[in-house]
């Protein structure tokens, strides 16, 4: 899919992965980004010719009404960039219940809604849904198991729809990036990548038509080890 001339949705975008997506977004000269959060106020709009090509507006994943309102409102989109996400750090037993299902309902269920509150929208001129997942959705790590497996569950669903959703023209891309180096992974000692680098090798993979994007340098490496050798994948996360 090109970029030039095409409207977009992020979600998440007023801040980490989701900012820097909108302004690659418009540095590819993007016809329109509506940039969907929580709080539309936070999000600015000047940068790189933005004013008048961002458009704010509200979302909420865990609110099946204003998904709705958001998909009415945003018409003409032909790329949608599931971005937003949550992240609890617990192990599988001693997790708060509470905190695992609000990741599932996040991760998971909120952007199923999305994606199904958008197919009539992309299907009625053709498009791209991208699904900004993470190398946990395909194997976990135990101090984030309600985050791995809410990915995991939303990399099943990417395969599911990616069938069904070429039927109406819409391709959908799984992208699975490393550690980003945004307010979710502060304080936590891994390898990260600035989030305006992942965001332009999410997009350079979408126009090259890849299915799986690995964004990021490290995210490339990982992908080695995942398609050659899937149980030291494995491994490699579970001594995390």
């Amino acid at each position: 899919m090109q970029i030039k001339n095409t409207t977009a949705l992020v979600t998440g975008a007023n801040r980490g992965l989701g900012k820097a997506l909108v302004q690659a977004l418009l540095e590819r000269g993007a016809a329109r980004v509506y940039a969907a959060a929580r709080r539309p106020d936070q999000i600015s709009t000047t940068g790189n010719g933005g004013s008048d090509r961002i458009v704010p507006i509200p979302f909420d994943l865990t609110s099946q009404s204003a998904i709705a309102a958001a998909a009415e409102r945003a018409g003409d989109v032909r790329l949608l960039i599931n971005n937003a996400s949550t992240a609890a750090f617990a192990g599988p037993l001693d997790a708060d219940r509470g905190a695992v299902a609000e990741e599932m309902t996040v991760n998971y269920l909120g952007t199923y809604d999305t994606i199904r509150a958008f197919a009539p929208v992309l299907a009625s001129h053709g498009g791209a849904v991208v699904n900004v997942l993470s190398l946990l959705a395909l194997s976990s790590t135990p101090p984030m198991a309600g985050y791995s497996s809410s990915k995991a569950a939303l990399h099943s669903m990417t395969q599911a729809l990616r069938p069904v959703l070429a039927a109406d023209g819409i391709t959908v891309h799984g992208v699975y990036p490393a550690g980003i180096d945004t307010d979710m992974l502060a304080g936590i000692e891994a390898p990260k990548t600035p989030p305006e680098k992942v965001a332009q090798g999410i997009l350079d993979g979408l126009e090259a038509g890849e299915e799986d994007i690995f964004p990021d340098p490290n995210a490339e490496a990982m992908a080695k080890v995942w398609w050659s050798d899937p149980k030291a994948f494995e491994r490699t996360f579970s001594q995390t």
